[in-house]
């Protein structure tokens, strides 16, 4: 039988350089094929391919053993083939139906759209995410884990033979996640075919069939996932060998640096008290709805605050604004990337210095544009930013690459306070590491960090303590040997607190 694709020879260049190398492979159908590599390995230009986002430099691809030139995405979409992007690519001012249905309306008697069968379909879909989601409701108003959920269902609701999922859990919990696993093997068992893109190694491990392991654009190998060890697999994906991936927990001072008292958004968070102390990593776990995003962008200004109190070393103070936030020196890295972290049509340099400005004008307000080079130098070369240039816009980065210009930008200001949302996702396994040992260091220099994350495995690592939040309130804070996953999900859930 034939492979549902077959590549031979694929290749992409971008103004010379080749990013994508000369690879052939075959993907079976009903099978869940596994593709991994660092950033800039070229996972995303190869689905990218496949979905008619770009076009090949050099190769052929095969579907259904026909020969097909896949130029656009509507060829794709013809073909059977569904991708659920890396990026929400949703139309904030829609409703969800309406997004999950866009260019496959249901119509009645005269062309007129048949809104209720619409909204129908939705729910029926959200029901097999076990997902709570109002079909009415404007994108605009949700969560970026919801927008991911409803990505999900708009892709499944086109019936797909082929599914590319790039990154589809993250900012997804660990229930999400099972659910997402448990659909993606019915979906296999109906002989669908996904083509799975993860940085999350175990992920890897736990659903696919095989995996594909590719390197700066080449083609390293080709494995059942029963031949091959999530160790393994990171050595061929980083081209050495891995040590530990999370460096030892500095231990806090006893001063307190932020300290929040009853806070309350009404709604959404629900007299929330905790402190954070001097070189202190605090860990935010809970579900999707849980109030963590939410209680970041009420400390800097985003959301406005009910009732409660912030003190900043002691002294109460007000933030009505990001401004506000920058000046008592809380720096944030938002979890919306796309949104509000980077302008994706600006270069690297002029995003990692847009919040801090002021510090490269002369007195006349003009840039000295020689010492903002030199920072964005710094920062490329500390984060290992892989660019032709600093000059590149973020459009043509990868989406671990656009992560890690957002995690400068944020630290330019040089904050005292870092509150980190999801600053790993879409991240490889390697710069991972590399990320967790740079927010050890600034623990270690006395700065102090939020960290927000929905991987249970980074919160355990990098925590001192864990605050876990479930439906806008604080269920428990666990400390020393009661930091685990069984403990964590208890409070999340509900169950305990």
């Amino acid at each position: 039988m034939d492979p549902i694709i077959r590549t031979e020879g694929i290749s992409k260049e971008f103004s010379g350089v080749y990013v994508l190398k000369d690879i052939s492979v075959a993907i079976e159908k009903g099978e869940i094929f596994g593709i991994i590599g660092e950033n800039g390995a070229g996972k995303s230009t190869f689905i990218k391919i496949l979905n008619g986002t770009f076009t090949p430099s050099k190769g052929r691809i095969f579907f259904e053993g026909r020969p097909v030139q896949i130029r656009d995405t509507s060829i794709a979409k013809g073909l059977g083939i569904a991708t659920i992007p890396q990026e929400v690519n949703l139309v904030n001012t829609l409703k969800v139906y309406e997004n999950i249905l866009l260019g496959n309306e249901l119509t009645k008697r005269f062309s007129l759209l048949n809104k209720k069968e619409m909204t129908r379909k939705v729910e029926e879909l959200f029901r097999n995410l076990e997902t709570e989601i109002d079909p009415q409701e404007k994108i605009s108003n949700l969560s970026i884990a919801q927008k991911r959920m409803v990505e999900i269902a708009k892709a499944i609701s086109q019936n797909p033979k082929v599914l590319i999922m790039d990154e589809p859990t993250e900012s997804l919990t660990f229930h999400e996640i099972n659910i997402l696993f448990n659909l993606m093997k019915r979906l296999k068992e109906r002989g669908v075919t996904i083509i799975y893109i993860s940085h999350k190694l175990k992920e890897i491990k736990d659903i696919c069939d095989r995996v594909m392991i590719l390197r700066d654009g080449d083609f390293i190998s080709l494995n059942k996932i029963t031949e091959i060890d999530e160790n393994e697999m990171a050595k061929r994906m980083v081209g050495r060998e891995l040590n530990t991936i999370f460096p030892p927990k500095v231990i806090p001072k006893d001063e307190i640096v932020l300290k929040v008292e009853e806070l309350t958004v009404d709604g959404l968070l629900h007299n929330i008290s905790f402190n954070l102390r001097s070189g202190e990593v605090l860990g935010f776990a809970g579900l999707i709805g849980s109030g963590r995003t939410e209680l970041a962008e009420a400390i800097i200004g985003v959301r406005k605050i009910d009732r409660g109190r912030i003190f900043i070393k002691g002294k109460e103070c007000r933030i009505n604004s990001p401004e506000d936030a920058i000046k008592y020196r809380i720096g944030y890295l938002s979890e919306d990337r796309q949104g509000i972290g980077i302008l994706r049509n600006f270069d690297i340099k002029s995003n990692i210095t847009l919040t801090s400005l002021p510090k490269y004008c002369y007195t006349l307000g003009l840039i000295d544009n020689r010492k903002e080079i030199e920072k964005a130098y710094y920062y490329r070369d500390t984060f290992e930013i892989r660019a032709h240039s600093i000059d590149t816009r973020l459009e043509f980065l990868s989406g671990g690459n656009q992560q890690k210009v957002s995690l400068a930008k944020t630290l330019d200001p040089e904050p005292e306070i870092l509150i980190l949302d999801e600053p790993t996702r879409g991240i490889d396994v390697g710069t991972k590491r590399d990320i967790y040992n740079f927010i050890h260091n600034l623990a270690m220099s006395g700065l102090s960090c939020i960290l927000i994350s929905s991987e249970l495995e980074e919160i355990i690592g990098m925590a001192n303590r864990v605050v876990v939040m479930h439906n806008g309130k604080i269920t428990g804070i666990l400390e020393g040997n009661k930091i685990n996953e069984e403990e964590i999900m208890l409070y999340a859930t509900g169950l305990k607190g």
